[in-house]
């Protein structure tokens, strides 16, 4: 996974205010990194991951990921590519209430015709024991806690086999020891799976966890470092 974001800008119109959520933004990340956006609210964090994620679209500029320019994609082959490219991980978890942990994790593979019904179910299963939730395959998620919400997210975004997974404040919601289990979580996922894991977060707590720093300031990157 090659992803490489070129002179990318982001304006949002709020009423009579104009708001420029991303300025000129050039990062390249390569596959297996393991990389942290940092910065206040309101500083282009989601902004940019969205439009890594294909949920919204620059002004300007271009995103690659796999030799493919995903500014040049339409909606359904953005969602396409989504489905089979990109995984996600949200800060409120995201799940369907009326679902279990394993049709939870299975559900977006279920759009993807490519996929066998045994197919479908391995990656699942596979994807259940990376993240140690064997023993709550039929936990619906009001019978499971925060951390294990979130390790079913993450789960979720790992079973579709994705180049990239975006997290967007992954441990906002939880408490500090829990957070530091996800993030124990991701790392050993990002080194098992040699997957590439970009994420938000704003808790300077967590960024001696990380192997890559990008420091985002008023819709720029201000600077980056590396561990």
């Amino acid at each position: 996974m090659y992803l490489k974001i070129n002179q990318v800008s982001k304006t949002y119109h709020l009423g009579e205010t104009t708001v420029a959520a991303l300025r000129n933004v050039n990062l390249e990340i390569a596959k297996g990194e393991f990389t942290a956006l940092v910065g206040a609210s309101g500083s282009g964090k989601t902004t940019l991951l969205n439009l890594v994620g294909t949920l919204d679209t620059p002004d300007v500029g271009s995103i690659w990921i796999d030799d493919v320019d995903v500014v040049k994609l339409n909606e359904d082959q953005k969602s396409v590519f989504r489905n089979r490219k990109v995984g996600f991980v949200f800060q409120s978890f995201n799940l369907l209430p009326v679902l279990n942990v394993f049709e939870n994790i299975e559900l977006p593979m279920t759009v993807n015709s490519d996929l066998t019904p045994e197919e479908r179910r391995d990656r699942a299963m596979q994807a259940i024991k990376d993240v140690g939730l064997e023993d709550f395959i039929a936990h619906v998620p009001d019978r499971l806690s925060g951390g294990q919400r979130q390790r079913v997210a993450i789960a979720r975004a790992l079973a579709t086999n994705p180049s990239l997974i975006i997290a967007d404040e992954p441990t906002a919601n939880l408490d500090s020891k829990t957070a530091h289990m996800i993030i124990d979580l991701m790392q050993n996922l990002n080194q098992k799976r040699n997957s590439t894991f970009l994420f938000s977060t704003h808790d300077e707590k967590l960024m001696s966890r990380v192997s890559r720093v990008v420091r985002i300031a008023d819709g720029m990157i201000a600077d980056e470092s590396r561990k």
